[in-house]
């Protein structure tokens, strides 16, 4: 049995004695989504904790037959995603998040290299930092999707329920932010190009679908 199911379940019973689990179960992953969506860990913390404080009282309302039919993962990243994003508009100096792993696995960094020295680590730590600040960059919508999907790991039906968006858009979505994160990063890495190759016609590619077109 699916994991959160049987967590509905147990809440729907025992509230008071399920949401421990609960916590214990999902803050984790909720202050990551919040650290991604904010990029300052003392906000994602807040977010997280109210997130569960919101959590906690809706449940409260919720009859158990409802409590049991909940998708915990995509409700809980729904209001997540609503604190950050009220909380972004009140501050708008952000700081980008440092450590974005599951983004690398989707091709947004160079692969790990054998070299593990002072100068490689400085390089990789400079690497994530400028993939962080591109995330940011990202339109909130956009970001949120990247986020859920590549961070989180919810499936695409599963960002789409968290985002109340039809699974296209979330698809659409997901493919034109790595997309524009892949040409910010270039952008950084190179931003101009050898004089050999400046005015020749630029090689059109094709629009990625899908993460494995984007680490091919």
């Amino acid at each position: 049995m699916d994991p959160d199911v049987a967590l509905a379940a147990h809440l729907a019973a025992d509230l008071d004695r399920g949401f421990p689990v609960l916590v214990e179960a999902h803050a984790s992953r909720l202050y990551t989504i919040a650290h991604r969506l904010l990029g300052t860990p003392g906000d994602a913390e807040e977010v997280a904790q109210d997130a569960l404080v919101r959590a906690y009282r809706a449940l409260v309302g919720y009859e158990a037959a409802r409590i049991r039919e909940l998708r915990l993962r995509p409700w809980l990243a729904t209001i997540t995603v609503n604190l950050a994003r009220n909380r972004r508009r009140r501050v708008t100096d952000r700081q980008p998040a440092i450590s974005l792993g599951p983004l690398v696995d989707a091709g947004l960094e160079p692969a790990e290299q054998a070299d593990t020295g002072p100068a490689t680590q400085a390089e990789r730590t400079d690497t994530r930092r400028r993939l962080a600040a591109a995330l940011l960059e990202l339109p909130p919508g956009m970001r949120a999707a990247v986020v859920l999907r590549h961070v989180d790991g919810l499936s695409v039906a599963e960002t789409a329920a968290a985002l109340r968006l039809p699974e296209g858009t979330v698809k659409a979505q997901v493919s034109r932010g790595l997309a524009r994160l892949r040409a910010r990063l270039a952008t950084i890495n190179d931003p101009e190009p050898p004089p050999a190759t400046r005015g020749a016609t630029p090689r059109i590619q094709p629009h990625p679908t899908s993460v494995k077109e984007l680490t091919a």
